[in-house]
């Protein structure tokens, strides 16, 4: 018997060595976050030769990428590049197309998962911040803390000489000392107009609806989803966040489908005003209160639509600067609303019978989430924290009324916030707080809005929840705009290393002539696209008007082939590297437009005409057109390639918008 406490002693040392050993790592770049932002930059960190670890507090990557916001909000492609555009182009050759920007949970699952797997990433799954060590102003270490698996070590730590904060709630930014804001500035202080408070005509109740239990009587209580506070003056700032809610994820094939059933702690009475919405506006179908976008094989991505929806208005205060614990209730809360009014439409005997019918159509689909009861474990966080870093983006930037010249990514979607309360107004319900203004193109995002100021943080970026004002984050804040931004943020961080300098010494020109020139982070030849308000290779004979509404990029050119006489854009690459390219036409989305158009390629000696039929180009979702295939050729390096489009046999407006080669 005693011969045997000496091996016991021997393993026992040698299982806490190895426990020792794992709880402390140290890497070049540590990636906090595995949103699909997150992803992008751990992986452009790997493929550009650093050690890169990424931490996600839960058992999933891609945020709400993955999470069910498969109707992609966009605005112009142009604005989206690099690894994010790669991503759209992997999802469009799942589903056998250039590129798809809506797709199922499960496969942008596997997309993600693939870049993870060939840059050989280390994921720590459900592991948390749970505190920083600062030097000076540098972060030496985050110490994590294991949330579920009891076979883990409980914490580690994590060494790094430069770390990414890609979370939506800006954990690691606020552990480490950097000043950052919640909710709505007033308008005065960025001199806007659209921030703060705001009382507007979207998704908002039409006069005369009661907000009380009992019609009329005060006495009685307001029902549930509506605040007893009273409204600030228009354009008054002030800690309340816009609200949040799920993406949801169903189907409607029978053999895929699972029936919507009755969730724990179900309260009818919450759902109440829908009730007398539907009385004061009776509706045909279900989008009088859910934003119904399909999906590939008989998927949703149910959005928030209309006054009452799944919104959750006000419940979310408390969320960007909670506890763990505080969180966790916030997004039980969500899933127990959701569920529950997902519930309420199809089973209620109150509700209209054909709208029960059509939500009994649809159920929770067997092939999502299956790990977490087929629904997805994602909350749409809108916004928590945001930086206030070195830059701050404004209305401004968005308007195009201040144009940066460090820009790092662009952005191009409406300005859009949701309601962020719900309160009784001159004796009726109204929801505050939504905002939707568009009309202006891409625009550059500043490398200084994903920095801390100077003396705060010299080793951190923070690309997610980045350094703008309420109403210009609302623009900046969709998925593909995140992923760009994060990769340039890996790219800065690389840089940043190599040179010695903290990141606001970065050289910005260095960093965007490296995004520029190495897109894919891998050192493959970038694609060459070659724009119509790029003058320098554009050549335009006849007259051709500038049109700047559903265009790629900027603005596009249109003629009407009706007018008479042949008018013709020409696009000439500058092709750097021989070889063979696949080349794209950009057809957008035109009132009265020519059932074909006449486009002609050429490689400088041979010339091919191509006849392009309306009928045939499928423009989904919110994209303002699609790339059309002209096929591929073998081009020669330098300006003697060209593609022409004309107005030729046209029998209405002719686009020339935007023309792409793709090397093989």
């Amino acid at each position: 018997m005693p011969a045997k406490k000496p091996l016991l002693l021997l393993v026992f040392l040698i299982f806490s060595s190895f426990i020792f050993s794992q709880a402390v790592q140290t890497v070049d770049i540590c990636v906090y976050g595995g949103t699909a932002g997150g992803v992008m930059a751990a992986y452009t960190a790997k493929k550009l030769g650093k050690s890169v670890v990424l931490v996600e507090p839960g058992s999933h990557t891609g945020g709400l990428t993955t999470g069910g916001l498969g109707y992609t909000d966009i605005g112009n492609k142009y604005a989206i590049s690099g690894l994010s555009r790669d991503f759209y182009r992997r999802i469009g050759k799942h589903y056998g197309k250039f590129e798809q920007w809506i797709f199922e949970p499960s496969v942008a699952q596997a997309t993600l998962d693939a870049y993870i797997k060939a840059a050989g990433l280390s994921v720590l799954y459900r592991y948390r911040l749970a505190g920083v060590r600062k030097k000076g102003d540098k972060i030496g270490e985050i110490i994590v803390e294991q949330t579920d698996h009891p076979a883990a070590p409980k914490n580690r730590t994590i060494r790094a000489s430069m770390f990414i904060d890609c979370s939506y709630e800006g954990d690691l930014m606020a552990r480490a000392g950097v000043s950052y804001f919640v909710g709505r500035e007033a308008n005065s202080v960025y001199n806007e107009t659209y921030n703060g408070v705001q009382v507007r005509e979207k998704h908002q109740f039409p006069d005369g609806i009661d907000p009380y239990k009992i019609p009329g009587d005060p006495n009685s209580g307001l029902l549930w989803g509506i605040s007893n506070g009273t409204l600030d003056a228009p354009g008054s700032g002030d800690k309340k966040v816009q609200t949040y809610n799920f993406r949801i994820c169903l189907t409607k094939d029978p053999s895929n489908k699972i029936d919507i059933g009755r969730p724990a702690g179900y309260d009818s009475t919450r759902y109440e005003l829908l009730l007398r919405y539907l009385e004061k506006k009776p509706a045909t179908d279900l989008w009088a209160f859910l934003k119904f976008d399909l999906m590939p094989n008989n998927k949703t991505d149910i959005n928030n639509n209309g006054p009452f929806s799944t919104d959750m208005i006000g419940m979310n205060y408390n969320y960007p600067e909670g506890d763990y614990a505080t969180r966790k209730k916030i997004i039980q809360a969500h899933e127990e609303y959701t569920k529950g009014f997902l519930y309420f439409i199809g089973h209620d005997p109150r509700m209209p019978i054909h709208l029960r019918e059509l939500m009994l159509q649809w159920g929770y689909p067997k092939d999502e989430y299956a790990d977490n009861g087929n629904w997805t474990p994602q909350l749409y966080v809108r916004e928590a924290r945001r930086m206030v870093g070195a830059y701050v983006m404004t209305q401004a930037n968005c308007e195009g009324r201040q144009v940066v010249d460090d820009g790092v990514g662009m952005a191009a979607y409406t300005m859009d916030s949701h309601n962020t309360q719900r309160v009784v107004a001159n004796g009726m319900v109204k929801n505050e707080g939504d905002v939707q203004i568009g009309g202006f193109g891409p625009y550059p995002i500043s490398y200084r809005s994903l920095i801390p100021k100077a003396g705060e943080c010299s080793n951190l970026l923070v690309p997610v929840c980045l350094s703008a004002s309420h109403i210009a984050y609302g623009s900046i804040r969709m998925e593909p705009v995140f992923m760009v931004l994060s990769q340039s943020a890996a790219t800065a961080a690389v840089q940043a290393i190599d040179r010695k300098v903290p990141v606001q010494s970065v050289d910005v020109k260095a960093l965007q002539t490296a995004i520029r020139n190495n897109p894919l982070a891998d050192g493959s030849t970038p694609e060459i696209l070659v724009d119509n308000d790029d003058r320098a290779h554009v050549q335009v004979s006849g007259e051709w008007k500038t049109e700047k509404t559903g265009s790629y990029g900027p603005s596009l050119f249109s003629a009407d082939g009706k007018d008479g006489g042949i008018k013709t854009v020409k696009f000439t690459p500058d092709i750097r590297q021989a070889g063979r390219y696949h080349i794209y036409a950009y057809f957008p989305k035109l009132k009265n437009a020519s059932s074909q158009t006449t486009l002609t390629v050429s490689d400088g000696h041979t010339a091919k005409e191509i006849v392009i039929s309306e009928k045939d180009v499928r423009v989904e979702g919110q994209t303002a057109g699609e790339w059309v295939s002209l096929g591929t050729l073998l081009l020669p390096k330098g300006q003697a390639s060209a593609v022409t489009i004309s107005t030729k046999n046209a029998d209405g407006l002719v686009a020339a918008d935007a023309i792409l080669f793709v090397p093989e």
